[in-house]
């Protein structure tokens, strides 16, 4: 029987494991690109590789427009494809396909994946499975990458950074 090193040092051995795993789930993806558009479609890849890997999947938005470019592109992400979602405008309205593009604050239950383009992280961020943060390289949007970032710093979380600008 093999066990695990992380709990025969102990609960804070444990508790660090805990924790690094916890950041593992949560990723800062900044883009080469410097367009709104590359930024949504980055974020419907994302939502792809998460639903083929049977995830629940929500895109958390701002505005309707952005919510229906979302969709128009979901549609269209695969030739072979079809992601079922909905858009879904209020919390009060249940999300039964497994994606939603969002135009309010995610539940942490219902969903595996949340995508974050919107303006505001909500406020239970740290209590997602997973979160992913999508960045153009714009000076505004990257300051509000940072203003994401230091959030969730606040609440513990040092979230992975894949910067398409370094390659």
């Amino acid at each position: 029987m093999t066990s695990n090193p992380a709990t025969q040092t102990g609960s804070h051995a444990a508790g660090a494991s805990g924790q690094q795993e916890k950041n593992q789930r949560y990723w800062f993806h900044i883009l080469l690109q410097d367009t709104p558009a590359a930024r949504h479609l980055h974020a419907t890849k994302l939502v792809n590789k998460a639903w083929q890997q049977g995830d629940r999947v929500c895109i958390v938005c701002d505005t309707a427009q952005q919510a229906e470019e979302l969709d128009g592109l979901i549609w269209n992400v695969s030739p072979d494809a079809f992601i079922p979602h909905s858009v879904i405008h209020d919390s009060a309205t249940p999300c039964t396909d497994p994606v939603g593009i969002l135009l309010c604050p995610p539940v942490a239950e219902d969903w595996d994946t949340v995508i974050i383009l919107s303006e505001t992280l909500p406020a239970n961020a740290d209590k997602f499975k997973r979160l992913a943060l999508v960045a153009h390289n714009d000076p505004a949007m990257l300051n509000q990458a940072r203003s994401h970032f230091k959030q969730l710093r606040a609440l513990g979380i040092e979230a992975s950074v894949h910067d398409q600008r370094k390659r």
